[in-house]
């Protein structure tokens, strides 16, 4: 064992023998110091934390430094009792602090055991309780924020696990202070206690056993237990104030010394009108002016002294807005004219109310999402997003964002400032209110809500997510959806490099002597158009390399491609259970379609009589909701021989339904059915 873990140990074991072991005067004292000092350390830490899971020893800490205070009263009481004193530091403090009047110390005694029952350690005990039960009643919530913004990209596994982690600890340990608060609530009941007993027996055993008149006797056992009742009642004072310091601490960020002085000094002007009220106390008053004109006059000094900072802080501010436009506007010369002719592959644009966002001086973190994003969708959908231009443009909406591919726009929203959206969770709560809308990135129904109404609805079972959640994962959607948009010869070809650097003889083998960069190009456009990651891209060249010298119709090609990704696709679409609920096609509906189809030199096109296929869509669209109603994600399910027709008749009327073929799926999925497409 380390020595800061025997140390620890050791500690609570000599705690224990004080409550047996008579001690010397002299140890008392050292101890009574050693506990003021520890009281006063846990008081500046609790101060200068940011947020309390820093300080998460507290609950503890408050067990021993009670259980040590405990040990002590029952040491000096004990020395108080059979010999009459009890250290220099309990003689001090029954003398010199109070003045030698027992009444008068008894007196502060009284007012500080007051204090901290009945005003920090109730109300310490109070918040504790509700911090702690809001805390549990909130992770729910939580975790599925948590999901959402993992789901959308916006953080990865390890940042989630550290998010969840966190979310637990803090529900720990507001548990614990709800219990912990409890310690010191005993404390100082257990001090009032002590020091009527050692004031009734130590009169009686001062007549009884010392020959000490009642007065002497009085006298001398009520200050040492004033004397006593002070050096306890001090550390159990600081201790009860750092635990109110500590459970009030949840809406900050900042340590305690900088969020006062930040935040009480905001309004520089507010110290005027405190100055002028006491300025006014003075004179209308009987109160001597030359106690209150020293006051308002510092009052005035110090509002004047940050009303001139502020200007000062504007002035640099307003500067480097200037420096930054005017460096915009020279890179806009007419040596770079030819810039404006390039078109952004991705642009993002808001309206000014949602500058803030993107605005890292303001606390924005757009950017650093973004770049979180295109990670993940890295990993997802195995392509290189480019990067995303963002600007504000005053010809939208003050809370309005939209985003265009290649320049033409694919997406827009407004959102509500200053409010969070609350997705549904299936059933409408009429006590959750706030601003009907529709979640742009999925079409859920949901509410824009007030901070007020955040927890209740957290409670009631809404997802609630921030404006910055919101356009991070609307984003992430639109990318996904027009993914194929963006995969171009270009992008193509730098895939081809990167394979190349893993897989040379395979790529000089399909490129260019079976297949083009352009042909590879329409393969992987066809993946990602149905949501197939292209991450597995040595599979996918190994397919093409077996099948190219057979077809060169890249529509062929790409279902043989999708067949050799069988385990891939068969995870994005397996339940947990290996159960797959599908809705299959009927042999009459599958012949139908297959003779439909029209070979020619261009390709395969699929000739299906327009009455006939608008029965099929209808049927398709039956069953599609018929299984939506179920909360089960709808697949569709065919023969391999019929797939990409079927795809290229739903896709004009149901682009997000999946269409799987039983050559896609691993034999060991279970596969159920749970309607069919018929006519």
């Amino acid at each position: 064992m380390s020595i800061k873990d025997l140390s620890v140990l050791i500690g609570v074991i000599l705690i224990i023998a004080m409550l047996v072991i008579p001690l010397p005067g002299s140890v008392l004292s050292f101890l009574i110091i050693v506990n003021i000092s520890l009281a006063l350390l846990v008081i500046l830490v609790a101060m200068n934390m940011q947020e309390p899971l820093q300080f998460s020893i507290f609950p503890s800490l408050i067990l021993l430094l009670t259980l040590f205070r405990l040990g002590l009263n029952v040491s000096t009481t004990r020395s108080i009792l059979s010999k009459g004193e009890a250290g220099g530091v309990v003689e001090t403090f029954g003398t010199f602090v109070v003045g030698g009047n027992p009444l008068v110390g008894f007196v502060v005694f009284l007012i500080l055991v007051i204090i901290q029952f009945l005003v920090i350690t109730k109300g310490s005990e109070r918040v504790s309780e509700v911090a702690a039960r809001f805390t549990l009643d909130a992770m729910p919530g939580k975790q599925m924020s948590i999901d959402a913004d993992l789901n959308a990209g916006i953080i990865n596994d390890k940042q989630a696990k550290a998010r969840r982690e966190k979310v637990e600890n803090e529900a720990d340990f507001y548990g614990a202070m709800d219990g912990a608060t409890k310690f010191v609530k005993g404390d100082s009941i257990a001090g009032i206690i002590i020091v009527i007993i050692n004031i009734l027996v130590g009169m009686i055993i001062g007549v009884a056993q010392m020959d000490l008149s009642i007065g002497e006797s009085s006298s001398k056992f009520t200050l040492l237990t004033v004397g006593d009742g002070l050096v306890s009642q001090i550390p159990a004072l600081l201790i009860s104030t750092a635990t109110g310091i500590v459970v009030t601490r949840a809406a900050s960020k900042g340590n305690l010394g900088s969020d006062v002085s930040e935040q009480l000094l905001r309004y520089p002007k507010l110290l005027y009108v405190a100055a002028a009220t006491i300025f006014g106390l003075g004179v209308a008053t009987p109160i001597n002016n030359m106690l209150t004109i020293p006051i308002a006059g510092f009052l005035v000094y110090g509002g004047y002294s940050l009303t001139q900072k502020q200007k000062v802080q504007e002035e640099a501010e307003r500067k480097a807005s200037e420096e930054k436009e005017e460096e915009v506007n020279t890179s806009l010369d007419s040596n770079n004219v030819s810039d404006l002719l390039n078109v952004d592959p991705i642009e993002f644009e808001f309206g000014y109310a949602l500058i803030p966002y993107a605005d890292k001086s303001e606390g924005g973190d757009l950017l650093d999402r973004i770049v979180r994003i295109r990670r993940q969708l890295a990993l997802d959908l195995g392509i290189i997003v480019p990067s995303v231009r963002i600007r504000d443009n005053i010809q939208l909406e003050p809370n309005e964002y939209r985003v265009s591919i290649k320049g033409n726009v694919v997406a827009s929203y407004q959102l509500v400032v200053d409010h969070h959206l609350a997705i549904s969770p299936g059933f409408d709560d009429e006590t959750v209110e706030g601003l009907e809308t529709i979640e742009p990135s999925f079409g859920i129904p949901s509410k824009w809500i007030t901070e007020d109404m955040k927890e209740h609805a957290e409670l009631s079972g809404y997802t609630v997510i921030d404006n910055p959640s919101v356009i991070s994962t609307h984003l992430t959607e639109v990318i996904k959806k027009n993914a194929h948009n963006i995969l171009g010869r270009q992008e193509t070809k730098e895939l081809i490099e990167h394979l190349k650097n893993s897989h040379p003889a395979l790529v000089e083998e399909v490129v260019p002597n079976l297949i083009s960069i352009g042909d590879i190009q329409k393969v992987l456009r066809n993946l990602l158009k149905e949501n197939i990651s292209i991450r597995n891209l040595p599979e996918i060249f190994e397919s093409i390399a077996d099948h190219a010298p057979i077809t060169n119709d890249t529509s062929v090609l790409t279902e043989y491609v999708r067949q050799s990704l069988q385990k891939q696709i068969t995870n994005q679409f397996k339940q947990e259970n290996q159960v797959l609920p599908v809705i299959t096609i009927s042999n009459d509906i599958e012949q139908m379609i297959a003779q439909s189809v029209q070979h020619t030199e261009h390709g395969n096109l699929l000739n299906l009589d327009p009455l006939d296929a608008q029965l099929i869509a209808k049927s398709i669209s039956d069953q599609v909701e018929k299984v939506s109603q179920q909360r089960i994600t709808p697949i569709i399910i065919c023969t391999p021989g019929i797939r990409m027709y079927l795809r290229q008749l739903t896709e004009s009327f149901m682009a997000d339904v999946p269409v799987l073929s039983y050559n896609e799926l691993e034999p060991t999925i279970q596969i159920e059915s749970q309607g069919m497409v018929n006519i």
